[in-house]
């Protein structure tokens, strides 16, 4: 089980060069928020809806198949 430790831990190490440095993750998380508050009044519209129209058509397929 150490040696298995061992190996995940030494594999996963390389991967750490990839993760950008926080500074530059500042401005990705700006934007995303940025992003999410500029949908929040679209998605808060669409989402009843979507889920209203799914379930209507998930109605309609038990009413066919289990009749």
């Amino acid at each position: 089980m150490l040696q298995l430790f061992f190996a995940v831990a030494f594999s996963a190490a390389p991967l750490t060069l990839y993760v950008p440095p926080m500074r530059n993750l500042n401005l990705f998380v700006e934007a995303l928020e940025s992003f999410i508050h500029q949908t929040s009044d679209y998605s808060v519209r669409v989402f009843p809806r979507a889920r209203l129209g799914f379930s209507r058509v998930v109605a309609a397929l038990r009413r066919i198949f289990f009749l």
